[in-house]
Order: structure tokens, then C-alpha cells, then sequence
């Protein structure tokens, strides 16, 4: 139980529905992460290269610069809603995916599912910032941001092995089930909460979104863009470097999957105990300094599986570490709206998979991981330097009284 990592300083609400809610997301992340490594398998069940089905992935993606849009209409519901809503988008979404016939019908579906798990995210969000303190958030964000480890670890290995077993159009159907059910489960146990933002608050969001997020916003926006896109480029090309150079199956896959899981469970629990007393930027920078090596060492030794394979699980360990101190701070990026500033972060983080999603599937079928790898680890390095100079920003704020 989550709970029990929370001491009675923080409320109660938060404590009594912290697991349900980190489940819920959990089997929304499943459906969500499923598609990147077994996108050589999916490309053949619609009879498309793995080019094309790169374009449909980089389209969902895009879908993600809606996410502003979602945010106000987030801001319109009860939390509850908008996580009841938003997860039952993903089974929606999922279910689409998986009764495609073609390459259309399969980016619609994406395209669904990442804007419902957009509105989860944001309805879920903005509930931890409408009871948790932002300078003691990063413990709850980081404890909830398992459910990214377990959406890999757990949800798409499960699904893998149904792939295996009885093909990716069943796997993709398990975990549609799975946030249906939930979604009616959320709506049962939470509250009809009051906690939406003032309409003070949302006119702000309206008027000026762009403006109240100040340079050190925009500065986190493009570390976000660039961490993002890095880790993209490994996500939409190791499944089908595993098959292609090492023979494996959809087992051997969800076998991998499984231990990067295990590595990114443990990211997430160090930054929920370190992310508050190191600094949420300097923290995002640590993350990305021991992706980018990582990565660079992988687009070397990439014809060695034990040696990528940790890098692999390194380079993924280190992104997980990074986005999960991250996000405590698009709740804080527009003032009087967690859940507009937070869908800015998805956005920019949306585009940067967007933009990385075509040359990295392009680059790996002309030459292999070698070159996604290198752009994941230049991608990492300018998420370290964008975070670290917006926590100089930050500092030379504070010195002259000025707000965070």
C-alpha cells in the first residue's frame, strides 16, 4: 500500500485513495506504453513498414499539442471526472487500436488514447496539487509516478505475453478491459470532489497561458521537449533490435521489458525520497547526465546484447529518475492553474516524441540503433543544460525576493 509511505502530515484523502489512483494510472500507462516495442509486430499485423507506422506514432504524439486545450476543459470538471473520463478515453482509444485494419483507424486510435491518458494525467495531477504542498509534492508525484514503472514492468509484460500467446490485437484488448473497469472503479470510491480551479483562475489560464509562464517556464519546456524526444528514440526502436539482430521473440521482449521495468520502479522510488531535498531541476539534470553516456555507450556497443541491454536499462533507469522530478514543476508553471501548467509539460513532452518518432524509425531501418541512440543522448544532454539553468534562474530569483 502507497499509503503507508505517507505519514499523517499528509491529508487523509490523499493517503486513502493514493494506490486505487496509482493502480488506475498504472493500466492507462500499460495501454500506452504497449505500442513502442512491439511496433515491429503491430507494423506487420496492418501490413505496413515500420516507416509508416512510425508516422502514425508521431502523429498520436502531435495529438499532444492539444493538451492546453484539454487542460481547460479539465479545469471545467471535478477531478474525479476528468480521471473517470480519461480512463475510459484509453479503453476507447485501445479498443480502436486493436480492430484496426489499417494504418488510419490505427492513429486514430492512438490519438484517442494519448489525449484521454492526457486528461487522466491532468484530472490526477491537478488533485495531488489541490491537496499536497508543492515544496513536499515530489514525495506523492514520485510514489504515484510508479505506475509509469509498473505500466512496463507489470502491465505491458502481461500484454506482451498474451501477445506471444494469441497476438498484439488480444494484448492491446486486455488492457482495455482493464481501464474500463477501473474507470467504474474510481467513480465508486472517490468523492464527488469540489476542487476545481476558481474562475479567476481559468480566466488567467485563458487570457495569458503563454505569458504567465515566464522564462524559467519556457526554459523547463524545452528540457521537457528534449528528455522526452531522447527517450523516445530508444522507446520506438529496441523491440526491433532485439528481433532484428538477436532473433527475439514477442516473449524475449516482455522479457526485457520486464527488467527495464524493475529499473525504472527503483528511479521512481529514489526521486519520491530524494527529489524534495536535492531540488526538482538539479534532480532532472542528475537523471539526464547518467542517460546520456548511457545512451552514447549503447549507439557504440550496440552489436554486444548484454552490454546494450544495460545500457539500455540505464539510459531508460536514468530518463525515469529525470521526468518524475520534473513534473512537480508543470504544476507550478502557470499560476492558478496545476492543470494548465502541467498539460504545457505533456505538450512540449509530446512534441518532443513527436518530432523524434519519424528519424529515429527512419534511422534504425538505414543503419540500425546506432543513430536513435546518439540523438537520445544529445537529446539528454540539453535536458541537463536547460535544467540546470532553469534552477540558476530560479536561485537568482529567490536572491532578489522575487517568486519562485
Amino acid at each position: 500500500m502507497l499509503s503507508r509511505a505517507l505519514d499523517d502530515s499528509y491529508p487523509e484523502e490523499v493517503r486513502r485513495h493514493i494506490t486505487l489512483l496509482t493502480v488506475a494510472r498504472l493500466c492507462a500507462n500499460a495501454c500506452y506504453r504497449f505500442t513502442a516495442p512491439f511496433l515491429a509486430t503491430i507494423a506487420r499485423g496492418v501490413d505496413v513498414s515500420l516507416d509508416d507506422i512510425g508516422i502514425a506514432l508521431a502523429i498520436a504524439e502531435l495529438a499532444g499539442l492539444l493538451s492546453p486545450l484539454t487542460a481547460r476543459f479539465v479545469d471545467h470538471l471535478h477531478r474525479r471526472s476528468a480521471m473517470a473520463v480519461g480512463l475510459s478515453g484509453v479503453g476507447l482509444g485501445t479498443a480502436i487500436a486493436a480492430s484496426s485494419q489499417g494504418l488510419m483507424l490505427f492513429a486514430i486510435g492512438l490519438v484517442v488514447l494519448s489525449q484521454s491518458k492526457v486528461m487522466f494525467d491532468l484530472g490526477f495531477g491537478s488533485w495531488i496539487a489541490d491537496h499536497v504542498a508543492y515544496d513536499r509534492r515530489s514525495r506523492v508525484v514520485g510514489l504515484t509516478e510508479t505506475s509509469w514503472a509498473f505500466g512496463l514492468l507489470i502491465g505491458v509484460s502481461v500484454m506482451g505475453l498474451v501477445t506471444a500467446a494469441a497476438g498484439w490485437r488480444l494484448g492491446y484488448a486486455v488492457g482495455a478491459g482493464a481501464v474500463v473497469f477501473l474507470a467504474v472503479v474510481v467513480v465508486r470510491a472517490l468523492p464527488d470532489d469540489h476542487h476545481t480551479a476558481s474562475p479567476a483562475s481559468r480566466a488567467e489560464g485563458r487570457r495569458q497561458p503563454l505569458t504567465t509562464i515566464g522564462a524559467r517556464g519556457w526554459i523547463v519546456l524545452i528540457g521537457a521537449l528534449s528528455l522526452m524526444g531522447a527517450t523516445q528514440t530508444l522507446l520506438v526502436t529496441f523491440g526491433s533490435w532485439l528481433e532484428d539482430s538477436f532473433d527475439f521473440t514477442a516473449a524475449g521482449i516482455s522479457a526485457v521489458v520486464f527488467g527495464l521495468g524493475l529499473g525504472e520502479l527503483v528511479s521512481s522510488i529514489t526521486s519520491a525520497r530524494r527529489t524534495d531535498a536535492w531540488g526538482k531541476e538539479r534532480s532532472t539534470a542528475i537523471g539526464a547526465l547518467v542517460m546520456a553516456p548511457a545512451a552514447l555507450g549503447l549507439s557504440l556497443w550496440h552489436d554486444n546484447l548484454a552490454v546494450g541491454v544495460v545500457l539500455l536499462a540505464v539510459a531508460v533507469s536514468g530518463f525515469e529518475f529525470a521526468i518524475v522530478s520534473a513534473l512537480a514543476i508543470g504544476s507550478q508553471l502557470v499560476p492558478g492553474s496545476p492543470a494548465t501548467g502541467l498539460a504545457f509539460m505533456i505538450g512540449a513532452g509530446t512534441l518532443g516524441r513527436a518530432v523524434a518518432s519519424v528519424p529515429a524509425t527512419r534511422l534504425y531501418d538505414r543503419s540500425g540503433i546506432g543513430w536513435p541512440a546518439a540523438m537520445c543522448a544529445a537529446g539528454a544532454l540539453v535536458t541537463a543544460a536547460a535544467m540546470l539553468s532553469s534552477r540558476k534562474l530560479a536561485s537568482e530569483a529567490l536572491a532578489v525576493g522575487q517568486p519562485r
